[in-house]
């Protein structure tokens, strides 16, 4: 970093000053050369005793560890809350995360839609965070910010391109600006919070255009509207989103499961990822080793579902997972059936399924998709944590629509003008 020196030596002398300044001063006190040292008394001279200072510097810890910090009220997480953080700790060896309070929340942008619980729970599991300060100010005033660099011993403040601007106008990062104390990362395009909110809210009318029956009248009207209707969900509520691999390698862990690892296995949609996702997800990696995670196409998620759902198409949902400190491995596109072939391939040991679950015994009428691993005797259901659903969170917007759909009014129009003004910026 910039403040850092890049001569090793001078670290030394750094952090043993009074081991430094007591050789000169008994050298100056005694009117003797370092020369003298080294030829009458067998001590070494001072450039050879540099490297004895170089070693007890490493003996301390090496080099100073940066902390950053990075705040957010991380509301409905997504992956482009995951992709910042993982900007932001690429700025520094530890990410300390500001979790804001509800109240600030509702103060400055309205109520959200999960509680700080769940909120810490999201955060905390995300493979970039090493802390969390929950219930942190919106606004870092002065005195915030000197605790952020006294007591957490905060070496930069992050946050992304976009403006945040408090209700007065004011640049919420200001003070670290002006303290030179503040980074930049690039916002992930694509997504965003009050995006999301959008479909949920869209979903509503969605829901009752596609309630069309699905038979066929003698001239097929009925159904050919049904599947109008569908295409046209689809279309006016597409992602943004454009995946690419360098993305998926950025959030992958980038290792396989070793030969002789329990290999444990959970499948699952995995829409809007919420608290009852990480903690399932963390109930199954503590069965094994490695924890691999199917993931559902959009397809198979819709006919479970119906056509309003996925809320967030696969790739999206992907990423989410990936970003879970306690997932190993996705399958990008997991089939509805567990089949032996696919057991062997991934050598698993163990699948599980939890308690909680939206998705419907079958599948068209096809067979339980857990026959396979039920027959080889590793199939095990498991105690879901929470009782959270992607349907129950949806439900918390669309009972107060009114009050959602007048703050994306608001925020659409800030993001409509800061994509119109938006400038690239290398690096993400």
């Amino acid at each position: 970093m910039e403040y850092e020196s890049n001569s090793s030596t001078w670290d030394g002398v750094y952090y043993y000053p009074h081991l430094f300044g007591g050789i000169m001063l008994t050298a100056a006190l005694l009117g003797l050369s370092t020369s003298y040292f080294g030829g009458i008394m067998g001590f070494p001279t001072l450039p050879y005793m540099l490297p004895y200072l170089r070693n007890l510097q490493k003996k301390k810890g090496g080099k100073k560890r940066i902390r950053v910090y990075m705040d957010g009220c991380f509301d409905l997480m997504h992956y482009g809350h995951a992709n910042a953080l993982r900007q932001a700790k690429a700025l520094g060896d530890e990410l300390v995360v500001g979790l804001v309070s509800d109240e600030e929340i509702v103060t400055n942008k309205g109520p959200p839609v999960l509680s700080m619980e769940e909120r810490l729970a999201l955060v905390s599991g995300l493979k970039w965070v090493d802390e969390v300060i929950a219930n942190a100010p919106y606004a870092i005033t002065e005195d915030f910010m000197n605790r952020l660099f006294n007591e957490h011993k905060i070496d930069y403040i992050i946050h992304g391109d976009d403006p945040c601007l408090l209700p007065d106008g004011s640049d919420a990062y200001a003070l670290a600006k002006k303290v030179g104390r503040y980074k930049q990362i690039k916002r992930t395009e694509g997504v965003s919070s009050t995006d999301i909110v959008g479909r949920i809210l869209a979903s509503m009318d969605d829901k009752e255009v596609c309630q069309v029956p699905k038979e066929s009248s003698q001239n097929g009207e009925p159904a050919e509207m049904n599947k109008n209707a569908e295409n046209l969900l689809k279309s006016k509520h597409a992602s943004n989103f454009l995946p690419t691999s360098r993305r998926i390698v950025q959030f992958s862990n980038a290792k396989g499961p070793g030969p002789n690892a329990r290999v444990v296995y959970i499948d699952g949609a995995f829409d809007l990822f919420h608290a009852g996702h990480v903690e399932i997800l963390k109930s199954a990696r503590q069965l094994g080793d490695f924890l691999l995670v199917g993931i559902y196409t959009d397809q198979i998620v819709s006919e479970q579902r119906g056509a309003h759902f996925p809320l967030m198409h696969l790739h999206e949902r992907s990423l989410g997972v990936l970003a879970c400190r306690y997932v190993d491995e996705v399958i990008i596109g997991a089939p509805w059936e567990i089949t032996k072939d696919m057991i062997t391939t991934f050598n698993i040991s163990l699948v599980v399924h939890g308690t909680v679950s939206e998705s419907k015994s079958s599948l068209n009428g096809e067979l339980d998709p857990y026959s396979v691993p039920k027959s080889m005797g590793i199939f095990r259901m498991i105690e879901s944590p929470k009782n959270i659903t992607t349907t129950s969170v949806a439900q918390r917007i669309k009972a107060n629509h009114e009050i959602y759909e007048k703050r994306n009014a608001k925020k659409e129009a800030s993001e409509k003008k800061f994509y119109e003004e938006r400038k690239y910026i290398s690096g993400d």
